[in-house]
């Protein structure tokens, strides 16, 4: 099971690590705010802000950011994004928190293969970690905002990137749910066709460290009451899923979407997967705690990886 229960506690497990952050889009309230929260919390040791200086000045006094970051000033958001991840290359910084920056420039910048941040033959992805209230542990969702319309090919790599983020938070072997708009395969539904060829390569061995189950609707994935009154009753991954795969794009962001605004007492943390370096990924309009819970995240998994690396 995850190392911790709540995210607040993952923040009491890495508070006192000396992270440095580097930020594109600097000027952006929220995400200064959450900085703020991180160096009160003793995440972040300090870091480099890059936007428009006297926007980012502006919103530093309002907030009364500790003056423990560099400020680069800069207007245009594609060479925000391209000054970030070189300060990372140069190991200015430990890892990125995207700001004011559309995602398709902060992904591209990413993508540059000078900068090595993909890992070999790898796939980057979205993953977000949920906590809601309603539910009995953290859960996990892919891919929300990367892949457009994933291939089964590329699907295997997701799941593989999500399964490596939660064994290495302490999930052994993650339940996988493939979710699709029924539970019974049909040709005329491809989500359901694939759900049974990534059933089938995972049991063959093809996909590891992971148990994956589907297709499944929403229903079956989150509750094993109702899996048995649909009739499925030997799934183990039903009211007991770890991570929801979902067909596409579409899907994938709309739930996203969904949970993180109506979800009940909905806690989250969206970053980056199958990157070399930790990048925090949340949506522009994520609440400042969220921001705060992704670093806490990032901070976290390279803990783990260091400790990993040594052994």
């Amino acid at each position: 099971m995850i190392e911790f229960n709540s995210f607040d506690e993952l923040i009491k497990k890495v508070s006192g690590t000396a992270n440095r952050v580097v930020v594109p889009g600097a000027n952006n309230l929220e995400v200064l705010e959450a900085l703020k929260m991180g160096t009160d919390n003793k995440l972040i040791s300090g870091g480099i802000l890059i936007g428009p200086k006297k926007e980012v000045e502006k919103y530093i006094r309002e907030i009364n950011l500790p003056d423990i970051f560099e400020i680069k000033d800069e207007n245009d958001v594609v060479n925000m994004a391209n000054i970030a991840v070189e300060m990372i290359k140069e190991g200015r910084g430990d890892f990125l928190v995207k700001g004011l920056v559309d995602t398709k420039y902060y992904m591209k910048a990413i993508l540059r293969k000078d900068i090595g941040a993909v890992k070999e033959d790898g796939l980057l992805s979205h993953f977000v970690l949920f906590k809601l209230a309603n539910y009995h542990k953290f859960f996990a969702l892919t891919d929300a905002a990367i892949v457009i319309k994933p291939t089964l090919e590329e699907k295997i790599k997701i799941i593989n990137n999500a399964v490596e983020i939660l064994r290495l938070v302490g999930i052994e072997k993650p339940k996988v749910s493939i979710v699709c708009p029924v539970e019974k395969p049909d040709p005329k539904i491809p989500s359901t066709m694939d759900a049974v060829e990534l059933v089938k390569m995972n049991k063959e061995g093809k996909i590891k460290d992971c148990i994956i189950e589907g297709p499944y609707d929403v229903y079956i994935t989150f509750s094993k009451k109702l899996a048995q009154e649909k009739g499925v009753k030997d799934g183990v991954v039903c009211g007991d899923v770890d991570l929801v795969i979902l067909d596409d794009l579409d899907a994938a962001n709309a739930t996203y979407k969904a949970i993180s605004f109506f979800g009940f007492q909905m806690t989250s943390a969206a970053i980056l997967a199958g990157v070399n370096f930790p990048v925090i990924l949340p949506s522009r309009t994520d609440s400042p705690m969220t921001k705060l819970y992704s670093i806490a995240l990032a901070s976290y998994m390279q803990q783990k990886t260091k400790a990993k690396e040594k052994k």
